[in-house]
């Protein structure tokens, strides 16, 4: 799939604000500073399209960004950053669920894990309240030029274990910043989209 076109579309909080149009979604989710705003910025090669900021806890709203007129990829807020109140982490959980209940448009979601570290608590129940809402899940373990090809290895294995993928299941390792297998992210992405 070759992008053309690629545009910020609107922010949301809540369900009457989301694009209603019938185009189908890919959504981006994962913790904090993982890297969501960076790998959409990759793909569609605009480095401003998603915003990124090192400070964790800065993406608050479900960003929608419309690809070639046909499609939505979907920047959901990021979770698991410590730094906020319960109450302010709740309701950025509530954002994701109610965004992830009944999305008929929805066809894949995409849960980031950062490759250098296991999979925490709250990306184990990330991966199964996808799997729960009945949504196909691709994951992405990011910042894969920080390890060493032998370090890959071993996260993939890690990551295989603790969020209990099968040998099926899309792992795919990934680099924002060396753009490391962008091509096979961009065609598994979109397959059958």
């Amino acid at each position: 799939m070759i992008i053309k076109t690629s545009e910020f579309v609107t922010s949301a909080v809540k369900r009457d604000q989301y694009p209603e149009d019938g185009r189908h979604e890919i959504a981006f989710v994962g913790r904090s500073n993982v890297g969501k705003s960076s790998i959409i910025n990759a793909i569609t090669n605009r480095r401003h399209l998603a915003k990124v900021s090192s400070t964790p806890g800065k993406t608050r709203l479900i960003n929608f960004f419309i690809i070639n007129e046909d499609f939505y990829l979907v920047d959901l807020p990021g979770y698991g950053y410590a730094k906020v109140s319960k109450k302010e982490k709740a309701s950025w959980g509530g954002i994701i669920e109610n965004y992830l209940n009944n999305r008929n448009q929805l066809k894949r979601v995409i849960l980031l894990v950062d490759c250098r570290h296991k999979p925490t608590e709250d990306d184990i129940l990330m991966y199964k309240w996808i799997r729960h809402y009945g949504y196909e899940v691709m994951v992405v373990a990011t910042k894969s030029d920080k390890l060493s090809k032998n370090d890959l290895k071993k996260s993939e294995k890690v990551i295989r274990e603790t969020l209990e993928l099968n040998k099926s299941d899309n792992l795919l390792f990934f680099s924002s910043l060396k753009k490391e297998n962008k091509e096979d992210l961009i065609n598994t992405l979109f397959e059958g989209i």
